[in-house]
């Protein structure tokens, strides 16, 4: 699916993150659209593309989100991480609250 308005460096990225999905069980298809809509997104963030969306161009990069996501895990984050963002936040009654109070307080 690469296009010819990707220059070297942008078809890199898209074969480096469709081999990264279907190493991680994803259908070839699907990691294909992944991969082309994650190197858009770049391009469109880094001012390449000739239109984008304005959500293309201030939402949160692909490569952050990403790893915002990465290390949640089964149960996502531990007590320990929500009661510190809780702290940081100054949510008042934190020292009183669970696990699942503490992720919504904290807002993720």
């Amino acid at each position: 699916m690469p296009q010819r308005a990707w220059n070297q460096k942008r078809e890199r990225q898209y074969k480096h993150i469709k081999e990264g999905l279907e190493e991680h069980g994803r259908p070839e298809k699907l990691a294909e659209e992944i991969a082309a809509r994650t190197v858009n997104k770049e391009r469109a963030r880094k001012g390449e593309a000739k239109t984008s969306s304005k959500l293309s161009r201030t939402d949160i990069s692909s490569g952050r989100r990403g790893g915002l996501r990465s290390h949640s895990g089964s149960g996502g984050r531990t007590y320990d991480q929500l009661y510190n963002e809780a702290k940081k936040k100054n949510v008042s009654g934190r020292s009183r609250m669970n696990k699942k109070e503490l992720a919504r307080a904290v807002g993720r």
